[in-house]
């Protein structure tokens, strides 16, 4: 198998098809997913205000919310939206060939989909913003912590909105807001408008974890803003729980259309749904 072919599969496992089994089978490069033992809390002195590392979010689930009375309650867009969705994964799972989730085209992740995907992510602190360097499709993401607010009235819509962040006491809260309305939620299909405001909200909770919550207040499809279950984000210390062997730096998981969609879905995906090219 060539050597760039197999993350694109890898990644399609992990999005369409056994996420927990795929990624517990393979172990270093930051593929331990699933299959990684928790950490117990650490007792060794940390600055709550400090985030700077390599984070894995190994805590939680990769949908929104799935506890019984966190399911979101529609507008009557947002429901015909959902309907329309169809993901490879979860209970109204299709066949990925059949089904419409953005990533199946190798489009980016956006927000707040990339923070629910159990892949390493670095965290740079600046002294005017906090940058997230994610090792899936390896996207940088700014945080600006300068004093700026949103822009009333963006430019233009981003697949990763602006984002600006102020501490309340540990708490360091992101507002969100100018987003690309062509992604999911989660990759359960749950939609999001041009109109969402995404909140996260990071609480470094010992030298080893931080616990996040995100908010998704977006009137348009939903009625109430919807809050996620509780993430945790677990420190990697040792570079050899995240990179390639000898290297020491987060490994490129890229998501390239000229793998994807010419090569893995037209000869393997959309045969196994029954589909030809004609």
């Amino acid at each position: 198998m060539p050597q760039r072919i197999a993350p694109l599969l890898l990644c399609i496992a992990a999005v369409f098809v056994l996420p927990s089994v795929s990624a517990a089978q393979r172990g270093g490069a930051g593929f331990g997913g699933r299959g990684r033992a928790p950490v117990p809390p650490s007792t060794e002195r940390f600055d709550p205000h400090d985030f700077n590392g390599t984070w894995w979010r190994t805590g939680g689930t990769r949908e929104f919310n799935t506890q019984k009375g966190g399911e979101p309650e529609f507008t009557p867009a947002g429901k015909a939206r959902f309907d329309a969705n169809k993901p490879g994964y979860g209970p109204r799972a299709v066949s990925p060939a059949l089904g419409n989730d953005p990533l199946g085209q190798c489009n980016p992740d956006g927000l707040p989909r990339i923070l629910m995907f159990n892949r390493p992510v670095e965290f740079i602190q600046q002294p005017r913003r906090l940058i997230q360097f994610f090792q899936y499709h390896r996207v940088l993401r700014e945080i600006w912590t300068d004093g700026r607010t949103l822009p009333a009235d963006p430019d233009m819509p981003r697949w990763y909105g602006y984002s600006v962040g102020r501490w309340e006491g540990d708490t360091l809260v992101v507002d969100s807001y100018g987003f690309d309305e062509r992604q999911w939620v989660d990759n359960l299909g749950y939609p999001y408008s041009d109109q969402m405001r995404l909140q996260e909200r990071y609480r470094r909770t010992d030298h080893d974890h931080i616990e996040m919550v995100v908010i998704v207040n977006d009137p348009k499809y939903y009625v109430k803003p919807w809050i996620s279950q509780t993430k945790t984000w677990e420190l990697l210390a040792n570079p050899r729980e995240y990179s390639a062997p000898g290297w020491d730096g987060l490994v490129e998981e890229l998501c390239a259309p000229i793998d994807e969609v010419d090569q893995f879905n037209t000869r393997i995906r959309n045969p196994a749904a029954g589909l030809t090219e004609k």
